[in-house]
């Protein structure tokens, strides 16, 4: 069987490796558009795939089709994506996996967060003078880069709950990296608009630029030996070629040798690196039960806190067409916001009142905030005072997270469910690349500032700790059983991002091709973001009435969802960026 497998997955990429994936990536939607393209419904009987890559899809797909399993398809899904949307996710990076096991019956999280190396200090993003970096100065160079989990996470659960051989898993990647792939028109423009940034170190500049300089071209054929190697010596020796020996020592040097801005990871850091299993938050909502990452992601508690105060109104009544509902799910969002700022972190480190936070009492209390018909002032929106386990107070947070990031979902034949978020957090993460691949800027997704006064900050820097996320991969449960799988990249955005899409589908009927188009609209910090070019616009005049500042702009989501029916598999994948859905 390993040998039909294999001969399947390349036979299936090679077909759509080049011209006909040049001829699909020409119809795709490039990073910056609006969204105001509808997305493509995908129905299937036994199995799907929806992912940020057409050529990530179809690795996972083939996967399936020749009798592998859902986790078997999520390593061959990220191996791709690694190579073909190096700007977003891959080896280099961390990610967060919600999975359900249909043999077991039983719903749980894993969590290959990136990890503060040993040697950090709460200095690590202060200057000379005490005071906080400017993000782009912390984010490109080796100061950034966390101990890397995706590797790991892919190699621990797939030994646990995989059926296939872990080489084959590695091998469509492999043969991608050394034919070639197309650049796609979203990485060819997010080359360009890089620039600069991406230039400053050659391992990055050689590989997306031309030797006149000039970013790579969509259509261009990439080929990428080193990425090839890289896999090929994780398919042969496991995670632990990638964390022990010469790929291992190639990163730390590489961190530790950064002009201008070097890092303090060191091999002790890599060789030592473990995931963790951790428990679902699960908070019913409607007599669903929505379940995601707890800390150190912020997302399914965000998410939970949002959907416990909007529950107190009749959002189905007032429909995604009435200025009310975005009043209240916006707001909503700004005290889910002040919580996370003030208390959510690594639990490794740092004490949370997770149960508080998520109490039905709680949180109608919080909802009561929301009953008047105007935009909160701005003083009205604070953290509030949950039950607490242990006695402990907590500083505003200073963390700033930019969008980038992948997301994607699988279900499988057995009906085994995977929901993955990954990331290398900014737009090509620390810019460093070694080995074919880059390496993630992760820590700057904790706090720059170390405390608020008298009072520490949760999410500041301490070595071994990982960074607070906004990554919210989920699954929705019906009576036990798995009902919609969804998650999306977006940086902070993500929350507002699978909240929205949660209510419409939940409340306002949405299917799926619908909830991941829709047009966004998301308040986070008081200003409400409105997505450009779309008919969330018509809102802006409304909002503002009601006492809100209104900034229209650009909001890239990357929602990724599959439904299970009772008739078989929904999928979707965002227009606004390149995803596709696959099944059969």
């Amino acid at each position: 069987m390993a040998k039909t497998l294999y001969g399947a997955v390349v036979i299936s990429l090679l077909s759509i490796s080049s011209a006909s994936a040049q001829q699909a990536s020409d119809t795709i939607a490039p990073e910056r558009a609006t969204g105001t393209a509808s997305a493509s419904r995908v129905e299937a009987r036994d199995f799907m795939v929806a992912a940020a890559n057409p050529l990530a899809a179809q690795a996972g797909r083939d996967i399936l089709a020749a009798g592998g399993n859902a986790i078997d398809a999520m390593v061959a899904v990220q191996a791709v994506l690694g190579l073909v949307e190096p700007q977003s996710s891959g080896l280099g990076g961390g990610a967060f996996l919600v999975y359900y096991d249909a043999d077991a019956k039983r719903l749980t999280t894993f969590d290959g967060r990136e990890t503060a190396p040993m040697d950090a200090t709460p200095k690590l993003f202060l200057d000379d003078a005490g005071q906080p970096l400017k993000f782009m100065d912390a984010v490109v160079g080796g100061r950034s880069v966390g101990t890397p989990g995706t590797v790991r996470l892919l190699e621990d659960v797939q030994k646990r709950y995989g059926k296939e051989n872990w080489p084959i898993l590695w091998k469509p990647a492999a043969k991608l990296a050394r034919e070639g792939f197309a650049v796609s028109p979203r990485l060819a423009s997010l080359i360009a608009a890089e620039g600069d940034a991406l230039k400053r170190y050659e391992g990055a500049r050689t590989y997306f630029f031309d030797q006149s300089g000039a970013a790579l071209k969509a259509g261009h054929i990439l080929k990428n030996p080193d990425y090839a190697e890289t896999v090929e010596a994780i398919a042969t020796g496991g995670a632990d070629a990638f964390y022990r020996g010469p790929i291992a020592e190639d990163i730390v040097k590489t961190v530790r040798g950064a002009r201008d801005n070097p890092g303090v990871l060191s091999p002790v850091d890599l060789a030592t690196y473990h995931i963790k299993e951790r428990k679902p938050v699960c908070f019913a909502y409607r007599a669903l039960d929505i379940c995601g990452m707890g800390p150190p992601s912020s997302g399914g508690i965000a998410i939970s806190q949002m959907l416990g105060m909007t529950e107190n109104f009749d959002l189905k009544a007032l429909g995604p067409e009435n200025v009310e509902s975005w009043r209240i799910i916006g707001d909503a969002q700004r005290l889910a916001f002040a919580d996370r700022e003030r208390y959510v972190a690594d639990t490794d480190f740092q004490p949370l009142p997770i149960k508080g936070l998520l109490d039905k009492a709680y949180l109608g209390e919080r909802a009561k905030l929301l009953d008047g018909d105007k935009a909160l002032a701005k003083d009205a929106v604070k953290a509030g005072e949950p039950e607490w386990d242990h006695a402990m107070l907590f500083g505003r947070d200073a963390a700033i997270e930019l969008p980038s990031t992948s997301h994607f979902v699988i279900v499988d034949k057995q009906g085994n469910v995977v929901s993955m978020t990954t990331t290398i957090e900014n737009g090509f993460g620390s810019r460093l690349m070694t080995n074919g691949f880059l390496l993630n800027n992760e820590l700057t997704d904790f706090s720059f500032k170390t405390h608020d006064g008298a009072f520490a900050v949760a999410n500041r820097v301490e070595p071994g700790k990982r960074p607070r996320s906004s990554m919210a991969p989920t699954i929705v449960m019906k009576d036990g059983k798995p009902l919609l799988a969804i998650g999306s990249p977006g940086g902070s955005q993500i929350i507002g991002y699978v909240a929205q899409a949660l209510i419409a589908y939940i409340d306002w009927g949405m299917p799926v091709e619908q909830i991941v188009a829709q047009p966004h609209l998301i308040n986070r910090f008081g200003t409400y973001d409105i997505e450009a070019g779309t008919t969330a616009e018509k809102f802006a005049e409304p909002l503002k009435a009601l006492g809100y500042e209104v900034k229209p702009g650009q909001m890239t989501s990357g929602l990724h969802a599959i439904e299970i029916t009772g008739n078989g598999l929904v999928g979707s994948a965002d227009p606004r960026r390149e995803g596709v859905a696959l099944g059969e």
